[in-house]
């Protein structure tokens, strides 16, 4: 029975506008104008009978019709990608898009990569990094290391490990600075803030048993990595984030003025859309990775069904 397909070019066109939720990045996309990307829009519409878009001045968004048709088209061109890279994987080094927080790059990646790299000369590594998760229905990145819950639809997240959260200093902030003996102690530091991650203190502070209200004194960074790199050089108290700064307290540049840790927010995950679950160079990271893992006795990983029961308690 012969099979009715619109024009392609109708199609991507389609895809790329609502994978951007404009005509103009589409058009860019695509290098063709924009009257080109309109056009193979209302093409596509009118062989659809319905419109895919509702349009104003300076903006579109889709349609009831757009929404159910993209992501069946979006799944069909990453399948059709995917397939293509396998059949031209003999003749040409595959990418893999690796998407990670600065804190996961610099403190426990890059320094791995290498062996990877021994692994799988085959497969090309991009590092892209970012404060954001990926957001797999807009983005075209393989695969994201990511700290939260399974919120993402159509997304399967791979547990990694779970980290916990505990206050650092530099040896001569302790010696030197104000009285640093208990908890409350801290209100009279500066402690050094994560702009993303506003709930960091006052979660420790709860484990602490202290009531403390939060403080706009001290420092905000956008990575742990570079609060980290403040408290070495005595600028405040931050909090480390486990497995990322064991190696500056073991190194002697960091120490704990307690012991006393604090569960971070939610747990780490390796994430991918779905439908790349056979993806060969996917799988191979996977595999990987979770043996990277269970290697490090700095990681804590929860047990199977621990990590089942956090992520279906806590997910949106």
């Amino acid at each position: 029975m012969k099979r009715y397909l619109p024009p392609l070019n109708s199609l991507r066109a389609f895809e790329a506008a609502a994978r951007h939720c404009s005509f103009r990045h589409a058009a860019e996309e695509l290098n063709v104008s924009h009257s080109a990307i309109s056009h193979q829009i209302k093409l596509l519409e009118s062989q659809l009978g319905t419109e895919l878009f509702h349009r104003s001045v300076r903006s579109v968004e889709l349609s009831d019709a757009g929404q159910i048709y993209y992501p069946i088209l979006r799944d069909a061109f990453d399948r059709i990608a995917d397939g293509t890279e396998r059949v031209r994987a003999n003749v040409r080094s595959t990418v893999l898009t690796v998407q990670v927080y600065v804190t996961f790059a610099v403190g426990w990646l890059i320094p791995r990569l290498i062996d990877f790299q021994k692994r799988h000369p085959e497969i090309q590594v991009h590092i892209n990094s970012s404060h954001i998760d990926a957001d797999f229905q807009r983005s075209d990145v393989d695969v994201c290391v990511l700290m939260g819950y399974k919120v993402q639809p159509e997304v399967h997240y791979e547990y990694l490990f779970t980290s916990e959260i505990f206050p650092v200093c530099s040896p001569k902030l302790l010696e030197e600075g104000p009285r640093l003996k208990k908890p409350q102690d801290l209100t009279n530091h500066n402690l050094l803030y994560i702009n993303h991650a506003e709930q960091d203190w006052p979660n420790w502070f709860e484990a602490a048993g202290v009531h403390s209200e939060s403080t706009n004194q001290g420092i905000r960074f956008d990575s742990y990595s570079l609060a980290l790199e403040a408290a070495v050089d005595g600028a405040g108290v931050a909090l480390a984030l486990q497995p990322f700064g064991m190696s500056d307290v073991r190194a002697g540049r960091l120490v704990e003025p307690f012991d006393i840790k604090a569960p971070a927010f939610g747990d780490w995950y390796l994430a991918y859309r779905e439908n790349r679950r056979n993806s060969a160079k996917v799988k191979a990271f996977q595999k990987w990775l979770l043996e990277q893992v269970s290697e490090d006795p700095d990681m804590s990983i929860k047990s199977q069904q621990d990590a089942t029961d956090s992520s279906n308690s806590t997910s949106g």
